[in-house]
């Protein structure tokens, strides 16, 4: 009777995390991402929808508008910055062709952190889920050694020892992390767990030189977790007038774009930031203001100013930009697994 009970309870528990459909076997050779053994070129986007007035809670209310919008797009895989606790969303998700690169950060009060070692019952609990592609060890850390300490080597052996214990308890995906540009020797020597390095890059609209850079120091796979350009110019210039500009968004992101898929011998995608405008990173929640602060943000295009509410390729009311035009065109020309 204990054992009927127990495979009751294990057999619901399965249906409760969205296993009922295959999962994917998530791999890594030489310097390319395999899912089920085919090679795999992530056309992604950076996701966090917070609605109008919300202090940054995200809001599930308009995911199936936003995977409409996602799939005409072309994109095949949604970067998240923090886990997403809810089945019923992994497996809309899923469901529409689209994969996940779930995010873990360092100190979140014990939700799914890093810190407290509660990241590894998230992983457990939906390892199995078709929808998983990565699992994501912080975003920019090497920007913050004082959250650590004043030692940056404190984050990079945290993050190494969370990626080995991800590899114990879940063989099917590899660990990642979002590092704000280049690896440097110390950051690589103390992280060899991590199995495929994302990198925030913002070199104005040509990222083609991290490329070099990286092929110098890793044989491991890499991708661009973050890059692109705001819709708004604070100032003039290099021929983009001043205030809300999509052209100068548009035009950055074709170059973008086109540099990353020339390079698909060393990169192996893109995850662009970022899906909607974010009218929470700055001022009055309300409504769009101008302004906003990010690390190391000199090298957006065109102004050098990331303008922290005018990233997105569609608005916070989803109509498109002229940057989700470019992002479709250059998405939909490229297949889904790497040359």
């Amino acid at each position: 009777m204990f054992k009927t009970i127990l495979f009751v309870l294990s057999f619901a528990a399965l249906l409760s995390c969205g296993t009922s459909s295959k999962r994917s076997d998530v791999t890594v050779s030489s310097r390319t991402i395999l899912v089920d053994n085919k090679p795999y070129i992530i056309k992604g986007i950076c996701y966090h929808p917070v609605p109008k007035g919300s202090p940054n809670k995200r809001s599930w209310a308009t995911l199936t508008q936003d995977l409409e919008l996602m799939t005409e797009a072309g994109i095949n895989t949604i970067r998240v910055y923090a886990p997403i606790d809810d089945v019923k969303v992994l497996d809309e998700i899923s469901q529409a062709g689209i994969k996940v690169i779930i995010g873990f950060g360092y100190n979140q009060d014990g939700v799914f952190d890093i810190l407290s070692g509660s990241f590894i019952d998230y992983v457990n609990k939906y390892k199995d889920h078709n929808a998983i592609l990565m699992w994501e060890l912080g975003n920019e850390f090497n920007y913050h050694p004082q959250w650590f300490e004043g030692d940056i080597k404190n984050w990079y052996n945290a993050m190494n020892d969370a990626a080995g214990l991800i590899h114990e308890q879940d063989p099917s995906h590899p660990t990642t992390t979002a590092h704000g540009d280049l690896p440097d020797a110390l950051a690589l020597s103390l992280s060899d767990n991590i199995d495929v390095w994302g990198m925030n890059v913002y070199r104005w609209d040509k990222p083609a030189s991290i490329f070099r850079e990286w092929e110098a120091v890793s044989s491991k796979p890499m991708y661009l977790s973050e890059t692109g350009g705001d819709s708004y110019m604070k100032v003039a210039n290099a021929g983009y007038e001043q205030g809300e500009n999509q052209k100068a968004q548009a035009d950055a992101t074709r170059n973008i774009l086109k540099e990353v898929f020339d390079n698909q011998q060393t990169c192996s995608g893109v995850a662009v930031f970022s899906f909607t405008d974010g009218w929470w990173k700055a001022g009055n929640n309300d409504v769009q203001d101008i302004g906003g602060i990010a690390p190391n943000s000199a090298g957006v295009p065109y102004d050098g100013d990331p303008n922290e509410e005018y990233w997105g390729i569609v608005d916070i009311d989803r109509n498109k930009k002229e940057a989700f035009n470019v992002l479709k065109e250059n998405y939909l020309s490229i297949s889904e697994t790497k040359k």
